[in-house]
């Protein structure tokens, strides 16, 4: 009997491993999904305006398989940390005609932007997965009721059931996801919720309402309801990722709680071990809809060396009808890059250490 056990446990020790393995390996090409498809928006806009592509990279650092065909290089690259499609004329001055810098202003905006563009519309395309293959309801920003001491009651702290939550903290609810986030964003204070009853609106202030003690009217999921449900759920997660960002300006989070792309992996990967284990996907799919639509956004922020920097620069020049100064522009651009690639080393170094000491 012992030796049966111990045999058993070393089955399920191989199969763990294995597993585990399994979802690294899922994590691992959906980061990389995430960096193709980015970059794949960025190429294809390049091209739709005939713009001469030089190289199109998966990954950063050296090379570990490149190949030419017409006249872009295509490789992959051992850092698998990022990506890049370099243009003729983008960080300098080129007298091609095809050159980045030789195209409309308002074409390079949208080459520039159609990386971000695409991953957000990757994550809205996750979102209507995740809601068309999930089973049960369809959310709803309605009261059902309250659960307090483990007991049902139809109001708690001037809240009642079928009162439909319109804002809370002056932020608009959207979808039946944004009641939780936002109740448990400032977890432990009171919140001013805006609610609708009996066709009236009426501003409930200083409600004490853990988000653990609230649940929503769910209601008969159709096509219908999914459709609406994606483009909602979508812009709450969108809504989420800026009150993150603005968290983090502010102080409420520290860099030590933002995550590189081994963090990312691990996070997917153990969303992937949940899930397989229990059969449901809507956690693994809804971390990723979220990773993509993060990664969107943070390319659009208004920093050197992101999409956003460049897109900020081409902005200027669309007002001021000419060009910044080409050798500024570069070196605050060299900068940002040399700045970034510390801080994604520092934050990969953070994550790993946190995988040893877990």
């Amino acid at each position: 009997m012992e030796v049966l056990d111990i045999t058993n446990l070393m089955t399920l020790s191989i199969w763990s491993t294995i597993a585990s393995k399994w979802t690294i390996l899922v994590a691992i090409l959906f980061f990389g999904l995430i960096i193709m498809v980015h970059e794949l928006g960025h190429f294809t806009f390049a091209k739709i305006f005939d713009v001469k592509v030089n190289e199109f990279s998966l990954g950063m650092g050296p090379k570990l398989l490149s190949r030419k065909k017409g006249e872009t290089q295509y490789s992959w690259r051992l850092l698998p940390i990022g990506g890049y499609v370099s243009m003729e004329g983008e960080d300098s001055e080129s007298e091609d005609s095809r050159a980045f810098n030789n195209k409309p202003c308002w074409q390079r905006i949208i080459i520039v932007v159609a990386g971000a563009m695409v991953n957000i519309i990757l994550g809205l395309i996750i979102v209507a997965v995740m809601l068309s293959i999930t089973s049960g309801l369809s959310g709803t920003n309605y009261v059902n009721f309250f659960t307090v001491n483990e007991k049902k009651t139809e109001e708690y702290n001037g809240l009642r059931a079928k009162d439909k939550i319109l804002k809370i903290d002056g932020k608009r609810v959207y979808y039946y996801t944004d009641v939780y986030y936002l109740l448990g964003r400032d977890e432990g204070s009171t919140s001013d919720i805006l609610v609708e009853r009996d066709n009236k609106r009426i501003l409930l202030n200083d409600v004490e309402m853990p988000y653990s003690a609230i649940t929503m009217v769910g209601v008969d999921k159709t096509v219908g309801t999914v459709f609406k449900d994606t483009f909602k759920d979508s812009v709450s997660i969108c809504r989420m990722v800026w009150l993150s960002l603005f968290d983090l300006i502010t102080g409420k989070y520290s860099v030590r709680d933002i995550s590189g792309p081994v963090g990312v992996v691990n996070y997917v990967s153990d969303a992937a071990q949940a899930s397989a284990k229990s059969a449901d996907y809507t956690g693994l799919l809804s971390i990723m809809a979220l990773i993509t639509i993060n990664i969107g956004i943070f390319n659009l922020l208004p920093i050197p060396a992101l999409d956003g920097g460049r897109l900020l620069f081409l902005l200027i020049e669309l007002v001021r009808r000419k060009p910044l100064n080409r050798k500024y522009e570069s070196l605050i651009n060299g900068i940002g890059l040399a700045v970034l690639m510390l801080l994604m080393l520092a934050i990969t170094f953070k994550d790993i250490y946190s995988l040893i000491v877990k």
